[in-house]
């Protein structure tokens, strides 16, 4: 169990009491909120039976932070010269 941050939509098109997220992007962090479950047959989390809190955010948590520098890091390009 951990904690991230998203951004909201509130809408009708989803029922009272239930929060939907996708986990396939990695911005969002939505595996660091899943239990230590898993589902039987695949091992898979339990993505579909977490409990969460919900509450106002003035941004990503730490881990989301530490996270985006380490990807944006591993993206850079060196010059050619410090590759050979």
């Amino acid at each position: 169990s951990g904690e991230t941050t998203l951004r909201a939509l509130i809408t009708d098109r989803v029922s009272p009491g239930v929060v939907y997220t996708t986990f396939h992007h990695p911005d969002t962090q939505a595996n660091v909120i899943t239990t230590d479950f898993s589902d039987w047959a695949t091992n898979c989390p339990e993505y579909k039976v977490t409990a969460v809190q919900v509450a106002p955010s003035n941004g990503p948590t730490d881990w989301q932070k530490d996270y985006n520098e380490q990807a944006r890091q591993s993206r850079r390009v060196l010059p050619l010269e410090a590759a050979e």
